[in-house]
C-alpha cells in the first residue's frame, strides 16, 4: 500500500463504513477488541511504519484541518473523544491497549495543535496523559 494523495479522506469514510459502531461500542464499553485505530483516531503519517499507518496517516496539519471539518469524520473523532473521557479514571491503556493508547495520545496532540480546534482534545491530552503531548508528533508539526 501506497501513501494516498493528499486529503483524499474518502479512504476515512469507506474504512469507517466497515466498523465505526464496533469502534464506538468498544470505547464505549471500556474494551477494544477490533482493529480501527488508524482511521478512527488517525495520527500523522510519519509516526507509524505499517501498510495501515502509511494509509491512514495524515499528511500535516493541512490535512488534519480537512479531516476536522469533514462533516462525518470531524463529528465522529470529536464523539469518539468524549467517548474516551467518559471512562473517568480509567488508563487510556486499560481501554484501547498500550500501543493503542500511544496513537490516540499522538491523535489528540495533532488535533489539540490546530487553531480553533474543539478543547476535547487538549482534554485528552490534560486528563489521560497528565498534560504531555506527543513529543514525536510535535517533532514532524515543527
Amino acid at each position: 500500500m501506497s501513501a494516498p494523495p493528499p486529503h483524499d479522506l474518502n479512504r476515512f469514510v469507506l474504512a469507517q463504513a466497515r466498523n465505526f459502531s464496533d469502534a464506538e461500542r468498544e470505547v464505549a464499553t471500556g474494551a477494544k477488541i477490533t482493529h480501527w485505530m488508524w482511521y478512527v483516531f488517525p495520527q500523522l503519517r510519519g509516526l507509524g511504519i505499517s501498510n495501515f499507518a502509511q494509509l491512514y496517516g495524515l499528511d500535516g496539519a493541512p490535512e488534519a484541518h480537512a479531516y476536522l471539518a469533514h462533516p462525518i469524520l470531524g463529528p465522529r473523532l470529536i464523539h469518539m473523544c468524549h467517548l474516551m473521557l467518559s471512562h473517568a479514571g480509567a488508563p487510556p491503556q486499560d481501554i484501547l491497549g498500550q500501543i493503542d493508547a500511544m496513537k490516540l495520545r499522538s491523535c489528540a496532540t495533532l488535533f489539540a495543535s490546530l487553531v480553533g480546534t474543539d478543547p476535547v482534545f487538549q482534554r485528552i491530552l490534560d486528563r489521560l496523559y497528565d498534560g504531555q503531548p506527543c513529543t514525536k508528533t510535535l517533532a514532524l508539526l515543527a
